[in-house]
């Protein structure tokens, strides 16, 4: 790698931590509102599959390293634990997923990008969610897999809102920063 490509992929990290403590107090369902979901697919349009991925990895590892820079400024190893851990591990594949999709760029990359993001993120984080709510954080009583899925109606509009948001300015942002010679370079 490139020194060019570390700092964007570190920069891309930090904007993740930004991101994720954008609205620290604002949850539902005991998952809290952060502009996440938007930066890890900006990080995949922008930087590519190999290194969006990266810069997400990155933010995790960083995470559990304890740097404070989870949602509600929370770190370290027993962020593991915390049922909303799992849409942290989501926003890796995410990145890789957009930055396939723009690496192909066809008619259906952006529909494609933007639909397979947001389930990727619900899938692998409202089953990481609740899981954790069934075998190590206490669940409400009445607490099942219904219940865990029906939180998710609650983000799904903003969560297609930041997603087209971010699809808009993927194409906008390439032009003014010239990330597409970044990306270039990294799939070789």
């Amino acid at each position: 790698m490139k020194a060019r490509e570390i700092v964007i992929c570190a920069l891309f990290a930090a904007l993740m931590g930004v991101g994720a403590n954008i609205a620290p107090l604002l949850t539902i369902g005991g998952v809290p509102i952060t502009l996440q979901l938007l930066i890890a697919i900006s990080a995949g349009g922008l930087l590519g599959s190999k290194l969006g991925s990266l810069s997400m990895f990155a933010y995790l590892f960083i995470g559990l390293a304890g740097a404070p820079i989870f949602a509600q400024f929370k770190g370290g190893l027993g962020s593991i634990l915390s049922p909303t851990f799992g849409y942290i591990i989501s926003f890796i594949v995410v990145a890789y997923i957009v930055g396939k999709f723009f690496e192909r760029k066809t008619l259906f990359t952006y529909v494609g990008a933007g639909t397979l993001a947001i389930l990727t993120n619900y899938i692998i984080g409202t089953n990481y969610m609740y899981l954790a709510y069934i075998y190590w954080v206490e669940a409400p009583a009445s607490f099942s897999y219904v219940i865990a899925w029906s939180w998710m109606v609650a983000y799904l509009p903003l969560d297609i809102g930041v997603t087209i948001l971010a699809l808009i300015l993927i194409p906008r942002l390439q032009k003014v920063l010239k990330f597409h010679s970044i990306r270039k370079r990294s799939l070789s």
